[in-house]
């Protein structure tokens, strides 16, 4: 930042940019760093910032982007660790005033929360610098004193909070709060009612339909829920900060105004502790991700281009960690996905049953290792597994790792803080508005949401040009100027640091395509530099060429390939003095076309040029405009009437041009005769055409397509119920308009076939029962992956969805088109993404959900009646009608 500022034009306003960006450092380092055993400074977050610029590469502005903060540090933390810094600094640097309002000490040991790490736990001097200086960072990033304070009682609420004692509450199935002067002062620094955060932490409220009912927890599950507001609180505050950050220096520019970014990832690196749980899990496939980007990139691609390119070179050998990848995340067996299935199944949480379920899966891969599998007898069985990662084997302990998963945050909880009188914790939660009895969709599990943060992260990076710094640990003690020779060697290794070295030595890092450097060198330089000329089927030879000789250039088949810095200033310094002499040449040339072109002008009889002119387009245009105002009287707007012919052949093309004016003319007109249904009806159609015409027999173009059927009642004899019971449910999940419904027989996890109404709305799309009642959660219209359908005349298909959901597989009932209700989905996700839903044709459709880990259904036309029936592993639709 300093050196851009430095080469910048408009140094005020990088210079702003560049003090916002970096002063905001110690903010985010408060708030989400801490020190753990081998980092005084660890962060505990990953931050990806953007540097805006504008179209003259003057800094406007940034965004930060932050992942997965380790939000399990606030409750707890290993020996010889703190917490995040902003704690002990407010403890260390707030003065007497500030502490007895928020009714603090000095000692952090008299703070659960804080006291967990031994000796480690105590202020250090440095503390109270930084608390100023975070301080000072707020004021200029106009945080505002009311906030400022705001922040402070959350932090103090959090260490309070972790000191209110729970205990039974005499029967051995309730719990109480054993010290209420602790809880009442959480409640007064959170601004609630004192009984209502005792009765959060030791009740839970529950709906069933539109009763509530509350259920007194015991201890261990009201010490879980202390725990989780804390991290809720905290989670959600460090949310704010960045946000807050992001406001000040944000870049106010268009999107076409912004013409370049550099964007810096800084990212926890690869963790091994004494017990490693779900989080260093979550940081360690992150760093595989990585990796695996830096080995595609950097070694695999780079290598592949000189092979592909013809360049004489020696294959280099590298780790590829692809695999481990695949075992992480991939769907529908990857670690990720069984740890969401585990977590959706019913009974008891049992942490075990992960690990029994990975043991069976990835029994015989060679990067998992468990007791269960007799790969690591060491380990206790069904409680640990180890996965070598690229970085070397890692132990995990599984307990914790189905709770943190889920991340369970009680809605009575955000209830209590939304109604709270602190207008921060409004901001922070405000789903408490919601009814107690509203139904919502199950949240997103933690992993799965980490998962897809690093797949965004990922397609960000590829679209970027990346360059790495690798940060390599001199020592574990944690000392300067101390450097462990077979540490350092270790992480140079598992880092693949070894094989880049190799192929950057081996390789050319500047490399261009054959044209430009034909027509620079031949064109701007001249033929004394370098002689060169490309044939027909455009590779480069050389003639007498005075270029480096072959060890520093190599010519491949669409590119040139240089190896050291040298010849590409030679190059350019070559182009730079030559460009004076080749301006020259482009000014006479102009100047001579220019005076050519206005002598011929002069030459020709413009009185005779001007009357020619005047007839041609008198001949046409006035038939044409003739032809049009005779064609609007006419009911088929003149649909069959030709344009006039001309008589001129140099009006050839014109003709053509003007018949498809008036085709797209006609068009328009019909349509805007139709009403708003038949138009969207028209234009279903289209999208139906454009993705099954050619791939599908018999998708019913024909016939009148009825949308939403079951509202007629000429067609559906309970309408009046289906509009009663469908307002009921739009209205519950805010849906406007309802845009198709049919009655379907779809097909079950346990592959017996039912009879169902599917609705699809403006956002959700509804599967009901017979009596039009709701009993599964609707589908989001975004959690539509794709559909499926058979290239047969039968109209089944398959809806896919998020692998939480599974996929939806029927067929429609009484000759309804499938063709209808995909345009309509299509068009649906569409409008609200717009993007593409991707629509697969083919013989044979592939099935997926929860509980069924893959299926196959094919269609077979010509049965006497319809049906689906099991055959073997899949299933076979029988379709009645003709094939």
């Amino acid at each position: 930042m300093r050196y851009l500022s430095n080469v910048s034009q408009n140094v005020q306003v990088v210079d702003r940019v560049k003090n916002l960006l970096i002063r905001s450092n110690p903010v985010l380092e408060a708030f989400g760093n801490a020190q753990t055993t081998r980092n005084d400074n660890s962060s505990r977050f990953g931050k990806y910032m953007d540097i805006r610029y504008d179209h003259r590469f003057d800094a406007q502005g940034g965004h930060i982007r932050t992942y997965l903060l380790e939000k399990a540090r606030v409750v707890h933390h290993g020996e010889g660790e703190r917490t995040f810094h902003c704690f002990y600094q407010l403890l260390s640097g707030a003065d007497s005033a500030l502490l007895k309002a928020l009714d603090l000490q000095k000692d952090p040991t008299k703070y659960h929360y804080l006291s967990m790490g031994g000796e480690s736990c105590e202020c250090i001097p440095n503390d109270k610098k930084l608390y100023n200086e975070v301080q000072r960072t707020m004021g200029l990033l106009n945080f505002g004193g009311q906030l400022i304070k705001s922040i402070q009682k959350l932090q103090a609420a959090i260490l309070h909070l972790g000191n209110v004692e729970l205990v039974d509450g005499g029967d051995g199935e309730s719990s109480k709060v054993a010290n209420r002067p602790t809880a009442h002062l959480v409640a007064r620094l959170l601004g609630t009612p004192k009984e209502e955060i005792e009765k959060a932490l030791t009740v839970r409220v529950v709906a069933a339909k539109r009763d509530v009912v509350e259920v007194k927890t015991k201890v261990d599950k009201a010490v879980y829920a202390r725990d989780a507001l804390a991290k809720a609180i905290y989670e959600r505050l460090f949310v704010h900060v960045v946000k807050k950050i992001n406001e000040n220096v944000e870049a106010h520019l268009d999107e076409e105004e912004t013409s370049t970014v550099i964007s810096v990832l800084d990212i926890y690196g690869f963790e091994v502790f004494g017990v490693n749980s779900f989080e260093q899990f979550c940081i360690n496939y992150c760093n595989e991700k990585l990796q695996q980007l830096f080995v595609e990139l950097v070694l695999r691609r780079e290598q592949a281009e000189y092979t592909s390119e013809g360049i004489e070179w020696i294959h280099i050998d590298y780790f590829n960690n692809e695999p481990i990848c695949k075992m992480m995340d991939e769907s529908p067996e990857g670690m990720f996905v069984i740890l969401d299935e585990e977590c959706l199944r019913p009974g008891a949480e049992d942490d075990k049953r992960v690990v029994i379920h990975m043991d069976k899966t990835f029994k015989n891969s060679p990067y998992y290792l468990s007791n269960g599998n007799s790969k690591a007898k060491n380990l206790r069985i069904h409680e640990e597994f180890q996965i070598k990662h690229y970085a070397g084997i890692v132990t995990y302990s599984i307990v914790g790792f189905m709770d943190k998963n889920r991340d369970t945050q009680f809605q009575d909880l955000k209830r209590m803080l939304y109604n709270s009188e602190m207008e921060l914790l409004k901001e922070l939660f405000p789903e408490g508005a919601n009814p107690i009895t509203e139904m919502t969709k199950r949240p997103i599990t933690a992993g799965m949401h980490f998962k897809n943060d690093m797949a965004d992260l990922v397609e960000l990076i590829n679209k970027h040009e990346p360059h790495y710094i690798r940060c390599i640990m001199p020592n574990l003690n944690k000392e300067p100027r101390e450097f462990d020779d077979q540490l350092c060697v270790n992480q140079v290794r598992y880092l693949g640091l070894v094989e880049n070295m190799k192929v950057r030595r081996a390789g050319y890092p500047f490399q261009t395509s054959l044209q430009p450097l034909h027509e620079e060198v031949q064109d701007d330089m001249g033929r004394d530099l370098a002689h060169v000329h490309m044939e027909r089927r455009g590779s480069l030879q050389e003639d007498d060429i005075s270029l480096p000789p072959r060890q520093v250039v190599s010519f491949g088949k669409t590119k040139v390939f240089i190896k050291t810095p040298r010849t590409v200033y030679y190059l350019e310094e070559e182009r730079e003095r030559r460009m004076p002499g080749v301006s020259l040449t482009v000014a006479r040339w102009w100047k001579g076309f220019m005076a050519r072109s206005l002598a011929r002008r002069m030459r020709r009889p413009s009185t005779r040029h001007d009357l020619l002119q005047a007839f041609l387009r008198q001949e046409v245009d006035g038939a044409s405009d003739r032809r049009v105002q005779r064609s609007q009287k006419v009911a088929n707007f003149g649909k069959d009437k030709p344009v006039p012919q001309p008589n001129r052949a140099v009006l050839k093309r014109g003709h053509r041009l003007l018949e498809k004016v008036k085709h797209n003319w006609w068009a328009k007109e019909k349509i805007l005769q139709l009403t708003p249904a038949e138009q969207y009806e028209v234009r279903l159609k289209t999208i139906a055409q454009t993705l099954l015409k050619g791939r599908k027999k018999r998708w019913i173009f024909q016939d009148r397509w009825l949308g939403d059927e079951l509202s007629d009642p000429k067609r559906n004899t309970k309408a009046e119920m289906y509009k009663r019971s469908m307002t009921a449910i739009q209205d519950l999940n805010k849906d406007n308009s309802r845009l198709y419904s049919a009655r379907v027989t779809k097909l079950s996890r346990s592959l017996k076939s039912s009879t169902r109404i599917y609705v699809l709305c403006d956002l959700h799309f509804y599967r009901l029962y017979d009596d039009y009642t709701m009993k599964k959660a609707p589908i989001d219209i975004g959690d539509i992956l794709g559909i499926s359908l058979s290239t047969g005349p039968d109209q089944a298909l398959a809806i896919h969805c998020a692998p939480n959901i599974g996929d939806c597989v029927f067929y429609i009932e009484n000759g309804r088109p499938a063709a209808e209700l995909v345009a309509a989905i299509w068009l649906t996700y569409y409008r609200k993404y717009r993007k593409e839903l991707r629509v697969k044709v083919t013989d044979q459709i592939n099935y997926s959900g929860p509980g069924v880990k893959e299926g196959v259904l094919l269609c077979e036309s010509g049965a006497s009646s319809t049906a689906f029936r099991k055959v073997g592993k899949g299933v076979i639709l029988d379709w009645a009608g003709r094939k």
